[in-house]
């Protein structure tokens, strides 16, 4: 067995801290094969038709273009059949539809960038263009909605002695990462290699071998290093098809990168939510009924679909619930996942209206809570595998000073700034997939580890080379961890906070297996000194295998392998995931997240002042990585609650703040120095080997309705729409 070390639950420093700040990692774009050509994407200029002709003419004379692209000369793609992930029905260049605004119509390959770019504003396209249909208050839901039920909320809300009736809308929110997306694609032959930006390799692989037809084995994907994602690169867009597609037909290499402004219509977004939200209870603030109607774009070629109907449903303990989520299909390009996806937007009209109940009865927003905490997850009637909601509450209470708070709505001020203090619980569900990762140990004493998994931003070498190095029984120094190639062993999509449970624990299982193997080499081996030993007496430490309570009697890894002529011992890890169905419990991570506001009480200007988010995670495996996610998740919180809104043109399905002048994410100048995140100590061995929850996406949830309840509690405005703007406080 190993010994416990000093790297997991260290605030250790990233592995890659130095690459990253001085340049030198190598990002997509940064690839440049031998004979690269430069690709740019032509955009459709409206937001609903048909294309009815496009001249090329003027953009191939250029000296330098290569070949322009469209649906008049494209390849032919064979048909989708039964993939995952699901197939869009936006392929590239196949037909001469147009579904939305700044759809991709026609592609410029030329021999620098900056020819491609002046070529693809020569190429001249014409279209019947109709009206688009982009406004998800004007427009119709689809006929098949989301429904859940248990009890009979109606007759529940009607016979309930409090009742609220409460209507929300939640802006479209971009997620604006640091790199915009891009993919240098190589034909050898058959073979297909893409540098891309994605957060999840081996799906890229499955959705450029459906694309093309390829088997499984001619598509590598590399992706080491992503400039952020926040859901942007959690699957595979139509520009990585038009990549590829343009350098099989040109026959050299293609690098396609996204402009800013492209971004907004090529790789998703948060969509907007219109959530009618009835509550009911008793007088003593016991829920009663609630009844949940929500409203959210789609695509009208996709049906996209998350979990923003999960807090209302497992959060509180209420015995009847109607919940219907219908989608409506809109002429946009298709929504995805953003942090938190689902729940962050969930919670926002949950915890809002859950405050607002508080208020109504003359108790404090954490009593109401806690006279509503379920015994069980009410809607599989599971056990929870650990809720320690209560603690939470209690631990945010207490840091924060909530007993300050004045529950008189606009009594506390500040000279011209009106102060008040909100809350909000966070749910997330704690996912877990099929993981493998590799492990070798060299005879220089030294590991290396690898797993086709990704990091977008939170660290993910950093945390499994403190699992390695801890279940290996060497210092962070000697291990090396790999990621970001399909030709490593497979691993999920880096998403929905499932990494460090699925990856960490294949990693965990790889080098038990490893450690075991040189234990058994050592006891079986008559020169070791350890020949004889019980290996369940024998520990690992400093690279060093030893006798428990004996120190003495021991030897390094290396003069093991040395002594046996081994250049090195090797194992494959692995973790099943989440059962496929059923279980014993409720999987969740839990947050109670505090704010405290300052509003102009004359210009309607809010400022955020300081934030608490205590956090049940599970084991925290590195406490300086996950202050940085905790940290960032309450500044993108900040950004949904006051400033993300994107402005659409519904005449023409144009974005008109496609851009990060006008589209307003948190800057400096937004953010407080008082930013502080706590976690409750505990492990969930229940969830996963390592007793981990996942943490990335449970910190943003409950951040934007904290903001909003400490705007009510300075202002006395409940303001129902995000973001709350300066406008809306007026």
């Amino acid at each position: 067995m190993s010994q416990p070390q000093a790297a997991v639950g260290a605030s250790v420093p990233r592995v890659d801290a130095r690459l990253r700040v001085t340049g030198r990692s190598k990002y997509a774009g940064d690839n440049s094969p031998d004979g690269v050509v430069h690709a740019v994407i032509v955009d459709s200029t409206v937001g609903r038709g048909r294309i009815t002709g496009i001249d090329a003419g003027a953009a191939e004379a250029q000296t330098g273009v290569v070949k322009v692209i469209s649906y008049l000369n494209a390849p032919k793609l064979p048909p989708l059949e039964g993939w995952y992930p699901p197939p869009s029905t936006l392929r590239a260049f196949q037909d001469d539809r147009v579904r939305f605004f700044g759809q991709p119509v026609a592609v410029v390959v030329a021999s620098t960038l900056e020819v491609a770019q002046h070529a693809a504003s020569l190429v001249e396209v014409s279209y019947d263009a109709q009206p688009p249909s982009t406004d998800i208050s004007a427009a119709e839901p689809a006929d098949d909605p989301e429904t859940y039920a248990r009890g009979d909320a109606d007759a529940a809300l009607e016979a309930a002695a409090v009742k609220l009736d409460l209507a929300y809308r939640m802006a479209r929110n971009h997620h604006n990462p640091m790199e915009p997306a891009n993919t240098v694609a190589r034909w050898d032959g058959d073979k297909l290699t893409l540098w891309e930006k994605t957060n999840w390799v081996s799906g890229t692989v499955m959705a450029m071998t459906a694309e093309f037809g390829l088997p499984p084995g001619n598509v590598r994907v590399i992706a080491p290093v992503l400039g952020g994602g926040f859901g942007s690169a959690g699957r595979t867009w139509v520009h990585t098809a038009i990549a590829a597609m343009a350098a099989r037909e040109v026959k050299r290499p293609v690098k396609l990168a996204l402009t800013r402004r492209q971004t907004y219509f090529g790789v998703g977004f948060r969509p907007a939510y219109e959530y009618g939200l009835r509550l009911g209870s008793d007088r003593r603030g016991r829920l009663r009924a609630s009844a949940h109607d929500v409203r959210a774009e789609t695509s009208s070629y996709e049906t996209h679909s998350e979990g923003v109907l999960e807090p209302g449903r497992m959060l509180y303990s209420t015995p009847n619930v109607r919940q219907v989520y219908a989608h409506v299909p809109l002429n946009v390009n298709t929504p995805t996942y953003m942090r938190g996806p689902g729940y962050a937007s969930g919670a926002y009209p949950v915890e809002s209206a859950m405050d607002e109940l508080a208020h109504e009865l003359g108790l404090d927003p954490i009593e109401l809570r806690l006279r509503n905490e379920p015994a069980d997850d009410e809607s599989t009637g599971l056990p929870f595998s650990t809720r320690r909601l209560r603690d939470c509450y209690r631990v945010g209470a207490r840091e924060f000073g909530w007993h300050r708070r004045n529950p008189k709505p606009r009594a506390t001020r500040d000279g011209d700034w009106l102060i008040g203090m909100g809350m909000a619980s966070g749910v997330y569900d704690t996912a877990r997939s099929e993981a493998q990762a590799s492990v070798r140990l060299d005879a220089d004493g030294t590991a290396l580890l690898q797993s086709g998994t990704s990091d977008m931003g939170p660290g993910t070498a950093t945390s499994m080379s403190q699992v390695a190095a801890d279940a290996l029984g060497l210092t962070m120094r000697k291990v090396t961890f790999r990621l970001g190639d399909s030709l490593m062993p497979q691993a999920p999509v880096h998403a929905a906070s499932q990494t460090m449970a699925s990856v960490g624990s294949a990693v965990q299982d790889g080098c038990d297996k490893l450690r075991k193997q040189a234990i058994k080499l050592a006891v079986e081996d008559e020169g070791s000194p350890l020949h004889g030993v019980d290996p369940a007496d024998v520990v690992v430490r400093g690279g060093r295998l030893h006798v428990k309570g004996n120190p003495a009697r021991g030897e390094t890894y290396q003069r093991l392998l040395a002594r046996n002529d081994r250049t090195h011992l090797e194992a494959l890890g692995s973790y099943a995931g989440a059962p496929e169905s059923g279980g014993k419990f409720s999987f969740y991570a839990y947050a109670a997240t505090f704010a405290e506001v300052a509003v102009d009480a004359h210009l309607g200007l809010v400022r955020v002042r300081r934030m608490v988010g205590v956090y049940d995670a599970g084991r925290i495996i590195s406490p300086r990585l996950a202050d940085s996610q905790a940290i960032g998740a309450m500044i993108g919180g900040i950004g949904q609650a006051l400033l993300e809104h994107t402005v659409t043109d519904h005449r023409d399905g144009r974005i008109v703040n496609a851009n990060l002048a006008d589209y307003l994410v948190p800057t400096h100048a937004d953010i407080p120095k008082d930013l502080k995140a706590i976690y409750i100590d505990g492990e969930d061995y229940e969830a996963d080997p390592i007793g981990v929850k996942g943490l990335g996406e449970i910190v943003i949830v409950g951040v934007a309705p904290a903001i909003a309840n400490a705007v009510f509690n300075a202002t006395g405005r409940r303001i129902r729409e995000l973001p709350i703007t300066p406008e809306a406080l007026l």
